[in-house]
């Protein structure tokens, strides 16, 4: 028997899309399952999960939400609604995939739906909106997100090829063998943050836990990197940290790109899982420019180089510095075992070691007695006499965390 595969749809805007895009995977040798998301209309093709179910879902009716009908609490509350049942047949081993169908609000609702599934399980949005920016609907999570072109109104050749090829994309990832495993050889999977000017240091690291082992999953600290690799943390898929950067930090306090958000560098400690950090890339900024190679107002008394024309990377002054190593300390106190914080006493990257663009000494001192003076007990700090991509540095914070995790 084929996969089974759900189609998230409005079916009284989008019945005859759907009906279709369920004969393409039926020709495919999978099967659908059409969950209704709508509210208002008649849906114009039977559905398999209808609205009425879909709200029961919720907690609520479809009664109620026709009583008082607005966007605003019928869409969250639908995709509550189709997110539990979808979650209910992943968790029972029935369904394999899931394709949403959507304009600015269906694609809304669709994605609120598949971020709460696990990485790893195939998740396509057909979108009318997937041309532009759409982190808002892809944040952390592994959708694909796919453009339509024209809007999804009605069967004509290009919708049709369209809803073929979404079909054709679901399809075959039901196919693919490889999954999404927590261990590798009995070892946990190790998650590491790294950000461009740590990159050697990264290659180098990778290099050794491999050769001990380990895999690892390297994620790019510039916000959306950071956050996921936490969420991976929570789903069980990463059981130890090397958090080799920390700009996420750095931006989130002082307002940059990179900003991680609150919850960054917190969850390994809640969940005592073994880390190694370094305050890798947090001595600057990135910032977005426009137009591109100009020089922000509130940075003209900063050291700085450009990372490209159009992100600006502005050094942290003392007192800045300072601020953002109170801010490290306050969320390592979550940290009560198996974390080591290495301060590298050479720079915290290519652009702060010596011969960087943004190498200065008297700031980093300020930085690394700051982040000392704050760091709680419960955390073991090292100071190492090398810059964060020096091998010798790297090997240590490699056997370190190797310790910890074969240690118990």
């Amino acid at each position: 028997m084929g996969a089974t595969i759900a189609i998230l749809a409005t079916l009284d805007t989008k019945g005859r899309e759907a009906a279709f895009l369920r004969e393409q995977l039926e020709e495919l040798g999978s099967q659908a399952l059409l969950i209704d998301v709508g509210v208002l209309g008649e849906a114009a093709v039977a559905a398999d999960q209808t609205r009425d179910q879909v709200a029961a879902a919720a907690g609520t009716s479809l009664r109620a939400l026709l009583d008082n009908p607005s966007r605003e609490e019928a869409a969250p509350t639908m995709a509550r609604g189709a997110s539990k049942i979808v979650q209910d047949l992943v968790k029972a081993g029935e369904l394999q995939a899931v394709i949403g169908l959507g304009g600015l609000q269906g694609t809304a609702l669709c994605c609120q739906v598949m971020r709460d599934l696990p990485y790893g399980f195939p998740k396509i949005m057909l979108s009318t909106v997937a041309s532009g920016d759409t982190s808002a609907y892809v944040d952390i999570k592994d959708i694909t997100m796919m453009f339509s072109v024209g809007d999804i109104l009605g069967l004509n050749p290009l919708m049709r090829r369209a809803l073929a090829k979404a079909a054709g994309a679901a399809h075959g990832m039901t196919l693919s063998k490889v999954d999404l495993p927590s261990r590798h050889g009995g070892k946990p999977v190790i998650g590491m943050s790294n950000l461009g000017v740590l990159t050697s240091g990264a290659m180098q690291a990778i290099e050794y836990f491999e050769a001990a082992g380990y895999e690892v999953i390297v994620f790019h600290a510039v916000g959306s990197g950071g956050r996921a690799m936490e969420q991976m943390m929570k789903e069980g898929i990463i059981g130890a940290v090397f958090d080799y950067a920390l700009g996420e930090i750095a931006d989130e306090v002082h307002g940059g790109l990179r900003a991680g958000g609150e919850e960054r560098l917190t969850v390994a400690g809640k969940l005592g899982l073994p880390q190694v950090i370094c305050p890798g890339g947090a001595e600057h900024l990135g910032i977005l420019v426009d137009p591109p190679n100009s020089v922000p107002e509130r940075f003209a008394e900063h050291r700085y180089v450009f990372h490209n024309p159009v992100v600006f990377v502005p050094r942290l002054k003392a007192e800045e510095c300072k601020v953002l190593a109170q801010d490290i300390g306050r969320r390592l106190q979550h940290s009560k075992e198996k974390t080591v914080f290495m301060i590298p006493l050479g720079g915290t990257g290519s652009y702060a070691k010596e011969g960087g663009a943004l190498h200065d000494p008297d700031c980093d001192r300020v930085f690394f007695a700051e982040l000392e003076a704050c760091m709680p007990a419960t955390v073991d700090l090292v100071k190492v006499d090398s810059h964060a991509e020096d091998p010798a540095f790297v090997r240590q914070a490699v056997d370190r965390l190797i310790a910890m995790i074969e240690g118990g």
